[in-house]
């Protein structure tokens, strides 16, 4: 087992800038090469401190951002159209790029990646939606959905 130090957040390892025990290949064939970490050493630990205070300055002003935009997208209410059957099960589905081209025809863009939908949507009615703005800003988006 090797230390080292992550550079941004991994899943299942742990947060930027944490020291970090892995198995000498996983860090010399993917973590290394794909900039995701730096061995542990006393210069490297030096840089990762730097770089931990930058990204902190620029994560709160990100934050900022995503809580205002959070808060225009808390009163938006979308409807969306598609052909259902006579059970209110819809043909097709209602998908998160379906969701992020009305929420921009809305003035409102948001990535598709962005959305937090586990499914598609396949039935008529009112649905909420989540979208994830930054790591700790969540805003939910009201979805009625109609038939055609």
């Amino acid at each position: 087992m090797i230390e080292v130090i992550l550079r941004e957040d991994i899943k299942t390892l742990g947060k930027a800038g944490e020291l970090v025990r892995v198995k000498p290949g996983y860090a010399r064939n993917y973590l290394l090469p794909h900039g995701l970490a730096y061995e542990a050493t006393e210069g490297n630990k030096k840089r990762i401190a730097a770089e931990t205070k930058a990204r902190t300055v620029r994560l709160n002003s990100e934050r900022d951002g995503a809580e205002r935009e959070a808060a225009t997208l808390a009163g938006v209410h979308l409807r969306l159209a598609g052909k259902a059957g006579e059970e209110g099960k819809l043909f097709g589905s209602i998908t998160a790029q379906d969701i992020a081209d009305e929420l921009g025809r809305q003035g409102h863009p948001v990535d598709r990646r962005r959305i937090e939908l586990d499914h598609p949507i396949k039935t008529l009615g009112e649905h909420t939606v989540s979208l994830r703005l930054h790591p700790d800003v969540h805003a939910e988006v009201r979805v009625s959905v109609v038939a055609e």
